[in-house]
């Protein structure tokens, strides 16, 4: 099975191909998700600081031209874990004194 990092909270084994949200919500990552994984408040972008997920889907490049994100982010509810990554989530609940927003689906 792959393994996510995230550094100050460990490392974790994920079922492959599950989201990357999903995995990180599920291993106690309080990673935001304010429109339940549709890819359109982009609360839930990391940056990917190992790893590789392909390319950026499209959704994901409707999602940042609109929001200005920069480049080595990815949204955690459109990509699917299938190798070992490190990734840094960029919002949180505790960080940002929000509600995480419905839970994605599978």
């Amino acid at each position: 099975m792959p393994k996510v990092t995230v550094p100050d909270h460990g490392t974790f084994e994920v079922e492959q191909g599950k989201k990357l949200v999903l995995a990180l919500e599920d291993n106690g990552i309080d990673i935001l998700h304010r429109c339940g994984g549709k890819a359109k408040c982009t609360t839930c972008k990391v940056e990917v600081v190992a790893g590789d997920f392909g390319d950026l889907t499209d959704i994901e490049k409707e999602a940042f031209s609109r929001k200005g994100i920069q480049e080595g982010l990815r949204l955690s509810c459109q990509v699917r874990v299938h190798d070992d990554a490190t990734v840094l989530p960029m919002m949180t609940e505790s960080s940002s004194n929000m509600d995480a927003g419905p839970r994605p689906a599978e």
